[in-house]
């Protein structure tokens, strides 16, 4: 006689305040609609399948370029200066990243290593450097990250400009929601 299958347990809701917060102890939410209440949840479903998106893509960029989160952040931003024109020393990178300048010393030691970058004198103070991505990384993070970008840009590209805004008044909103300060404030 057969083993009978055991029933699929029910798929674990991560966005629903009706299954997570049943008793709006948090999530207030008795003056939506089923429906508003649906279509908040189907965002919050979307937010979600795009963080999981951008983080898987993020570790791909990351194993394709041998690095770590922190050494693509300081590669970003010294691409981008280099295109720009602009002149980033080690101290740039230590706010730009948070951390502190010894830190700094030992990612940019790694990342001379792998051959990423080049320390050269600054351009005005001679006793500071400057900090530039060789060419054979922008060539891969243009490669990898690069595509990437630029196909977000067209599905942004695409909206009409009424979207934009909304989109853009949206994701403000939602950052302003990561503030301690802000969070105090509605208490």
């Amino acid at each position: 006689m057969a083993k009978p299958i055991p029933p699929r347990p029910a798929p674990v809701v991560l966005h629903d305040p009706r299954r997570l917060d049943p008793d709006e102890e948090i999530v207030h939410r008795s003056h939506l609609t089923d429906d508003e209440l649906a279509q908040v949840v189907r965002v919050l479903d979307a937010m979600h399948r795009w963080r999981e998106a951008e983080r898987a893509m993020s570790e791909e960029s990351q194993r394709y370029m041998k690095l770590g989160e922190t050494d693509m952040r300081a590669l970003r931003l010294l691409i981008a200066a280099q295109r720009q024109e602009a002149v980033v020393t080690p101290g740039d990178l230590a706010t730009h990243l948070g951390v502190s300048t010894a830190s700094v010393t030992k990612l940019l030691d790694r990342l001379e290593k792998g051959g990423h970058i080049r320390r050269r004198p600054h351009p005005t103070d001679r006793r500071r450097l400057a900090i530039e991505v060789t060419a054979r990384t922008r060539r891969a993070a243009r490669e990898s990250v690069g595509r990437s970008h630029a196909r977000r840009f067209d599905v942004v590209a695409a909206l009409s400009a009424e979207q934009r805004a909304v989109v853009a008044g949206f994701f403000d909103d939602l950052a302003a929601t990561a503030d301690p300060e802000g969070e105090r404030q509605e208490q």
